[in-house]
């Protein structure tokens, strides 16, 4: 049986480690194709799993990797043949089920979807679970009446969903403020399709009143706390904020009444049991409205051997942008 290079993580001592081993593909588990994975990314559910926190893996040894793309080698299923591109985001693999972060991968049909056209294999893990969550997040703001040329403000905006979501949102027309701590990086948020760039610091305290003056068309907020609770006093009437994020938190310190006064909506996004005709529609969107060459700009690449030591920096909000992880290096 041929074996594959992968990043496996182990607990001892209730501590997880990772090292990068030679797998025998018999250990891969149960589902109807196998992939030749190209490129796999980092997010921060990936951060997560790698430091061996919020109890997300339950069983070890574990291949993690939430996203993955590439080549099927071998299908069992009808929806799929060997040498189609191919691509999956979510439904907990990398988590419950081994993941992308070595060079085969076994799933069932229905997790894959084939990879847009217009698309490579590594852009494709350049946008992976943060750029698909992003889409989804204005994908229901339109849903909920977000018009042409509208202010919407984004958090947590030097992260992979915040700068996918600026580059969006940009394309389409609307005025981004973008929201972050990391003012250092204003040239490059502005280069993103931000027009404006605002400290996050304006967000961060607890809101001091239930309203506050009417501003934003729409928000997408990654950062969740009392940055979306001041978010939601701050919408326009029946305005929407997407929340897809708790980088800053999960409680919500906020009142009934911006909802009962303003009408507003507190959308929420999951990326990960999305069901798939929305995954199809929002990879289709990201092929059409998504500026490649300002998703160039956001990408790192980095080796497979390289991956774990990332895993501090994402949680604490130091990765700017999407890393890219080639599984062959």
């Amino acid at each position: 049986m041929a074996s594959f290079r992968a990043l496996v993580l182990h607990e001892e001592g209730g501590k997880v480690s990772s090292r990068i081993e030679s797998v025998d593909e018999a250990r891969l588990p149960q589902g109807e194709v196998t992939v030749a994975v190209e490129y796999s990314t980092l997010n921060y559910k990936d951060g997560l799993i790698l430091q061996g926190l919020g109890r997300l893996v339950r069983t070890y040894p574990h291949v993690p990797g939430i996203d993955f793309a590439g080549t099927v080698e071998a299908s069992q299923s009808s929806a799929f043949k060997a040498g189609d591109k191919v691509l999956l985001t979510g439904w907990r693999v990398g988590e419950m089920q081994w993941g992308g972060y070595a060079q085969k991968a076994r799933v069932k049909a229905d997790y894959l979807l084939p990879l847009p056209k217009g698309l490579t294999t590594r852009q494709a893990m350049a946008i992976g679970t943060a750029g698909f969550t992003g889409m989804l997040a204005a994908i229901a703001l339109e849903e909920h009446g977000l018009a042409n040329r509208s202010e919407v403000l984004v958090t947590g905006a030097t992260g992979g969903v915040g700068g996918i979501a600026i580059a969006l949102l940009s394309h389409l027309g609307h005025k981004v403020v973008a929201s972050s701590g990391r003012t250092e990086l204003k040239a490059y948020l502005l280069g993103l399709g931000a027009t404006e760039v605002m400290d996050r610091s304006a967000l961060a305290a607890p809101p001091k009143r239930p309203l506050e003056s009417e501003r934003w068309d729409g928000a997408i907020d990654a950062v969740g706390g009392t940055t979306l609770a001041n978010i939601l006093t701050q919408l326009k009437y029946r305005a929407s904020v997407a929340a897809c994020g708790l980088a800053g938190g999960s409680d919500l310190p906020t009142t009934v009444i911006p909802f009962l006064l303003r009408g507003v909506n507190l959308l929420g996004i999951d990326s990960v049991m999305c069901p798939r005709e929305q995954r199809i529609e929002a990879w289709n969107r990201l092929a059409r409205d998504l500026p490649l060459d300002r998703l160039d700009r956001m990408i790192e690449e980095v080796p497979l051997s390289q991956t774990a030591e990332l895993a501090q920096r994402i949680l604490g909000g130091q990765i700017r942008g999407r890393t890219v992880i080639d599984v062959h290096r």
